[in-house]
């Protein structure tokens, strides 16, 4: 009796794995089919039924969003023409607007027309003048500066002009005599060559105290009362510290208390209150706003 109960039992159980394994065969074949019917991919089907893990499609990420498997961007992970990142994950440096631009391009050829970027003259080491540009002295440089010496004597300043416009010729003369003197490598300090100077554009004005000639083009001119009140209101006239301390690696020259450049009070105002330089002002986009290139 008791081998009997165990044989029916035993029966019963089989059986009713068997009816659970053809249930089951009968639900995957008919999700299979419906899906063949409707274009899904089986074995995405089968899968999602506990068969084996489908493929990721090499576009398409998890379901329900845009993004690739692995959570990065296939258009930047695959585009061969997106700039890629060096080392470290950083961008790359843009290149320096005034590297070398104190130093003279050796073999450079005097151009054609002038250089103006925004509207204003540059001559410096890296953009030159032609031989034959002679403007003369500036005649709103001139009224600046009548103004200017106007406004000092008030305050007992006697301010004098003493050299503004030179010709290519000119600057010829002082520049053979200096290299005689001192040799070319000193003289490419404080002396522009020919078709290289600031005066040649008239908009250069060398300023001195007419009581104190002694200091006429000294840098000792700078610690003089004059000189002082110079450096603090020249930007109200117009008028910039062409050659300010510490700024020879970017305008060419050493130190110049007296050389004063014209371009007008707003641009003044500007250049003088961040403390950068007429290339600097120019040449790079952060310091006005702008983005400049040169013009012919």
């Amino acid at each position: 009796m008791g081998r009997m109960n165990a044989r029916k039992q035993k029966r019963e159980g089989k059986g009713v794995w068997i009816a659970v394994l053809a249930a089951v065969a009968l639900l995957v074949g008919g999700a299979v089919v419906f899906a063949g019917m409707n274009g899904w991919d089986a074995e995405r089907i089968k899968g999602a039924l506990g068969g084996e893990t489908p493929v990721q499609d090499e576009e398409a990420g998890p379901a329900g969003t845009e993004e690739p498997a692995g959570g990065g961007n296939a258009a930047e992970e695959e585009n061969p023409e997106a700039d890629p990142l060096p080392a470290g994950g950083t961008p790359e440096p843009q290149a320096d607007p005034l590297a070398g631009i104190g130093e003279y391009v050796e073999g450079l050829e005097l151009p054609a027309e002038p250089t103006y970027i925004g509207g204003i003259l540059l001559a410096n080491k890296k953009y030159p003048l032609p031989a034959d540009f002679a403007p003369g002295e500036n005649p709103d440089a001139r009224e600046a500066f009548e103004e200017m010496a106007a406004a000092a004597f008030v305050e007992g300043f006697d301010l004098d002009a003493f050299s503004t416009f030179r010709t290519y010729e000119r600057q010829q003369e002082l520049y053979d005599r200096y290299v005689e003197r001192d040799g070319a490598e000193a003289a490419d300090r404080y002396s522009a060559r020919p078709g290289y100077s600031e005066h040649q554009t008239g908009f250069a004005f060398d300023i001195g105290e007419a009581t104190q000639p002694e200091h006429y083009a000294r840098e000792s001119f700078g610690d003089t009362p004059a000189g002082q009140w110079l450096l603090a209101n020249a930007h109200r006239f117009g008028f910039i510290l062409r050659y300010p301390e510490g700024k020879e690696d970017i305008t060419g020259y050493m130190h110049e208390s007296w050389h004063y450049r014209y371009v007008g009070k707003e641009v003044a105002g500007r250049i003088h209150s961040r403390g950068i330089t007429l290339e600097e002002y120019l040449l790079v986009p952060d310091s006005h706003g702008e983005p400049s290139e040169p013009e012919k």
